[in-house]
């Protein structure tokens, strides 16, 4: 078993997307109108494009936002993501005005820093230490 696709549940698709794809860099693997407004709207690392998509999904149920809001207002991300080099990587997000709510630091066994998906969502993204 692997995972095929997860989920960041999102207040507005077309506003992430245009985080996601454009600030951040993933693809577009898959976008389906599924009516009412909604899409099956997924993305993939351009590093794997057949790897695990990301769902960008609407946040409309009951639950979503004070969930949300309660991991935001703890500080606690969504998920998380893996880059190479911690030190390019902000630097160029930053330079697209991605702002970060945790630096970069070092957290033991990886670099990690969190970021806002201005979609209502704390993200972290972390290096893996040698």
């Amino acid at each position: 078993m692997k995972i095929y696709v997860t989920s960041v549940l999102v207040d507005d698709q077309a506003k992430a997307l245009e985080f996601y794809r454009d600030k951040l860099g993933f693809q577009v693997k898959h976008d389906i109108d599924m009516g009412g407004g909604a899409r099956w709207l997924t993305l993939v690392s351009p590093e794997n494009p057949e790897g695990t998509e990301l769902l960008l999904e609407p946040s409309g149920h009951p639950a979503a936002k004070p969930f949300r809001e309660a991991l935001v207002a703890d500080g606690i991300p969504y998920t998380s993501f893996m880059v190479d080099d911690m030190e390019a990587e902000v630097q160029k997000l930053k330079e697209k005005g991605v702002q970060f709510t945790v630096e970069p630091m070092d957290a033991g066994t990886v670099l990690m820093a969190v970021l806002d998906d201005t979609c209502g969502n704390l993200i972290q993204i972390v290096q893996m230490k040698a």
